[in-house]
């Protein structure tokens, strides 16, 4: 069995080396999925030293397989958005508790107590459907605040406006979480100029407006706020952390998770640090499904255990809560 909780104590490279690797002979021997991919590449634990070398599950298969690491029953299971008849992506959970420690250190990690900010949320999309990964996520930040003016927004954007004054206008911090299209609803209908909140976007304009660049985006919502940056998260269904940025698009992410990019015309290369690349995730909080994930997302590593993300592979569907298309 794998100690989650040493997982979230990596304080350097060797240590997470350490525990990608024993995590991958885990996943090798228990993943019937993962282990029968990484038979065909006939790469065994016995021959991998380093991180880089083990193999990334092409994230397509929690389409259509199980992915599982565990035996245990399923506590709950994750499901991404899609359009009408899409198949969608199944995140399998047998855990939940090792996902709510993963997203409450990763967000201390990046953004210190939680129970410092009244958390507004801005996610109709989600809210309106279930298996939702991020609200299950944001849900437990409302809880988590302990302000009792912390909660969900829907439709009442004229409500939120005055709420955000108001903490604003009293010192209060404020994260305001928001899918893309609803934060432009909110700004086009009302103009603020926010001094202590965070404005945090999960990409995605789930089919209700054209799609923008990040920095055309960006630039609306900087406006609108009258904040100098925009925040964003980078987290989907089949994971259990996130990377945040706090502004330029430039994420960083928690030390049991590391982006690394594959080259496009051979999925089995890692590239340097620099080029523009399809994101390979590891994610060791993803212990009972599969750590190690080779995304349908286009970026490249700026240092630091940080990344951008620049688009999307042009064959794959754009999903929610991870970015906007190029």
């Amino acid at each position: 069995m794998i100690n989650t909780q040493d997982i979230f104590n990596i304080k350097t490279e060797a240590q997470f080396n350490e525990h990608a690797l024993n995590v991958f002979q885990f996943q090798f021997k228990n993943n019937r999925t993962y282990r029968s991919f990484c038979d065909l590449l006939y790469v065994h634990p016995s021959d991998v030293k380093y991180y880089k070398d083990i193999p990334f599950l092409p994230i397509e298969f929690f389409k259509t397989r199980e992915i599982l690491s565990s035996t245990d029953p399923a506590e709950c299971t994750f499901s991404s958005s899609g359009t009408t008849g899409s198949v969608t992506s199944k995140h399998i959970v047998t855990d939940v508790s090792i996902y709510e420690d993963s997203f409450r250190n990763g967000f201390k990690d990046a953004y210190g107590d939680i129970k410092d900010y009244v958390v507004l949320a801005l996610l109709p999309s989600y809210l309106e459907r279930n298996g939702s990964s991020l609200i299950y996520m944001v849900n437990d930040m409302i809880n988590q605040s302990n302000h009792p003016e912390s909660g969900f927004y829907l439709n009442n954007l004229s409500d939120l406006k005055s709420k955000l004054e108001e903490l604003d206008a009293r010192g209060q911090k404020v994260l305001l979480i928001g899918v893309s299209f609803a934060l432009l609803d909110l700004v086009e209908a009302h103009q603020f100029n926010l001094k202590h909140s965070i404005i945090m976007e999960t990409g995605g304009m789930k089919g209700r407006r054209k799609e923008l660049i990040r920095t055309e985006l960006h630039d609306i919502l900087k406006a609108g706020f009258g904040v100098n940056e925009i925040h964003s998260e980078y987290g989907m269904t089949e994971l259990l952390s996130q990377g945040y940025s706090k502004g330029h698009g430039i994420f960083n992410c928690p030390p049991w998770m590391k982006i690394l990019t594959r080259d496009p015309e051979d999925a089995l290369t890692i590239q340097t640090e620099g080029k523009t690349g399809g994101i390979n995730v590891i994610d060791l909080a993803n212990v009972n499904s599969c750590a190690f994930i080779a995304t349908q997302d286009l970026g490249k590593i700026t240092g630091n255990n940080a990344f951008e993300v620049i688009g999307r592979f042009d064959n794959s569907d754009i999903r929610g809560c991870n970015l906007m298309a190029l």
